[in-house]
């Protein structure tokens, strides 16, 4: 017997055989990367890509783009020609809209576009519909602009 045996023998006695031993090929555990078994099929990358995105919970964000995306498909393409959707924080989808009078006539609107929302994009997260007319104009900036109140006799 060699040394490097005699070794490796008075080690094994000392701190004992900690190794489990398997009593027969077949009750070696299998780790699922044999092959043929089952699950070793390859998949089509749209469906790795579903389970990637959604194990980082990627999903919903990537499902609020693609609504933002196609904003013309689901409001229609007369509503996209004068409406903006703008972004979708807590829930709320922000439209900005070419009018009031088209703001008012979607308010009214609102229950089916968030219907077809859900349907369609239901990882989106839109729980309702906020349509801003167009922005009024504001006299707090400009050459003719005073800080603080200003005179109130301007209108008078």
């Amino acid at each position: 017997m060699s040394e490097a045996a005699r070794v490796y023998q008075h080690f094994r006695e000392i701190f004992g055989d900690t190794r489990p031993r398997p009593r027969s090929l077949r009750a070696v555990p299998r780790t699922g990367s044999e092959p043929f078994t089952p699950g070793r099929d390859p998949r089509a990358l749209g469906d790795a890509i579903d389970q990637l995105s959604t194990s980082l919970g990627w999903s919903g964000p990537l499902s609020q783009h693609d609504l933002l995306a196609s904003w013309a498909e689901v409001a229609g393409e007369e509503t996209a020609k004068h409406t903006e959707p703008i972004g979708i924080e807590g829930g709320v989808l922000q439209v900005k809209c070419e009018s009031t009078a088209w703001a008012a006539q979607l308010r009214l609107l609102r229950t089916e576009l968030v219907t077809r929302i859900v349907e369609k994009y239901p990882e989106a997260g839109v729980e309702t519909i906020r349509f801003q007319g167009p922005d009024a104009p504001t006299w707090k900036r400009g050459p003719r602009s005073v800080p603080g109140r200003g005179p109130r006799d301007t209108y008078g």
